[in-house]
């Protein structure tokens, strides 16, 4: 008898989990709104939530709540989010709770909306991939490098993130990324350039200018293109590009010994970096590139195909998007970010319509064993994946 009443009483807190999930994921903000863009597929069936849950709930709980996570995670599969959880503060000043409208520094995840905003213009014929950047960049000293070649990290270029201090730049000034590009023509001689198209070599400066080009092309400033081409037609309503005059406005970062990071010289270059947005939202995005119809699908193929093939392997990069692509024709399209304190992982199985997202502002490595819920969604074996 006893184990009856057992039985009975887990299926019926499993039950419950799964029929009041929404009512749990209500956002604690009415700005936030789960009014997507494309339309939603149907939902789940009850045994593949709950075994998603399951796995989402053992990582949150074994991995993420033991390393002090301080921040928000979101597991959705064809639109329908299957677990979200938010832990901590947005301040240690304010002690004001993260919840589903805590807008984080994506760090580099920021590029994915970078890469396809010039997909985008690429797109509607204003500008060719295979265009030798000096077409929009007056003054850049560097033949053969392409579109194509900035956006699948190709260049050859150094990172202005080491470069600028390494040749002189006055720490005292805000770096911006007209002024990467000047320092670039100043110190054509100095720095260590590569062949373009030799060999993959990630670089914030490729996306440093591809921001310039996207200016340049439309004429626009970098920030108002992504919020009238993206953020606003997508109601992400609390995603926006970052300026130095929100500095004090911004969610802040913390070290891992929770001591909160300061800006620097380098925080005002965007393109690399510097989109702050939510989990919410950030699903949003994935549903639009998955359902929507704000790019061809002939140009979302160009961005998920790798294009650096040197090595073995499954690990690549397409245009704008890191990506796992198995032997079995499954791919796993992903960024991750760290920018100070502000640790980010944004991974999109796409042939399963599985959206994985973990932000958090204070510094965090856990937060990219993500990919430990991989297994989940099936084909997909971690083992070759590795570490990145």
């Amino acid at each position: 008898m006893q184990n009856f009443i057992k039985l009975t009483l887990i299926v019926f807190i499993l039950s419950g989990c799964y029929a009041t999930t929404d009512k749990y994921l209500l956002p604690r903000n009415s700005k936030d709104s789960l009014s997507f863009y494309p339309p939603v597929p149907p939902t789940l069936d009850k045994n593949e939530y709950q075994h998603i849950y399951q796995a989402a709930s053992t990582f949150y709980t074994g991995t993420l709540l033991p390393s002090r996570f301080n921040g928000g995670i979101l597991v959705a599969k064809k639109g329908q989010i299957v677990f979200e959880q938010y832990n901590g503060v947005e301040s240690n000043t304010t002690k004001e709770k993260l919840d589903s409208a805590s807008s984080f520094h994506l760090a580099s995840v920021s590029k994915t909306f970078t890469g396809m905003a010039v997909l985008k213009l690429w797109e509607e014929g204003k500008l060719g991939l295979g265009d030798d950047i000096t077409s929009f960049l007056t003054g850049f000293p560097h033949q053969g490098v392409t579109v194509r070649s900035l956006l699948n990290h190709r260049s050859g270029l150094p990172n202005y993130v080491h470069f600028m201090e390494q040749n002189g730049w006055d720490q005292k000034k805000t770096v911006t990324n007209q002024d990467v590009l000047n320092f670039m023509i100043e110190k054509k001689g100095k720095l260590d350039v590569g062949r373009p198209d030799r060999g993959f070599s990630y670089s914030n400066t490729n996306y440093a200018l591809l921001a310039l080009i996207v200016e340049k092309v439309s004429g626009k400033q970098f920030g108002q293109y992504l919020q009238e081409t993206f953020f606003t037609p997508l109601k992400m309503n609390n995603t926006f590009l970052f300026s130095m005059d929100k500095k004090d406005m911004v969610m802040p970062s913390y070290n891992w010994k929770n001591q909160q990071e300061a800006f620097t010289y380098l925080d005002a270059v965007v393109g690399d970096k510097n989109v702050y947005s939510t989990p919410r939202d950030l699903l949003k995005w994935d549903l639009a590139l998955t359902y929507g119809k704000l790019f061809k699908q002939s140009t979302l193929d160009s961005a998920y195909v790798g294009y650096s093939n040197e090595k073995p392997g499954i690990k690549n990069y397409g245009l704008g998007w890191r990506m796992y692509a198995y032997p079995n024709g499954k791919k796993i399209i992903y960024h991750n970010g760290w920018w100070h304190g502000n640790n980010t992982v944004f991974t999109r199985l796409v042939q399963d319509s599985a959206t994985i997202i973990v932000l958090g502002n204070k510094y965090n490595r856990r937060i990219y064993d993500a990919k430990k819920m991989y297994g989940a969604f099936g084909g997909y074996s971690l083992q070759a994946v590795g570490d990145d």
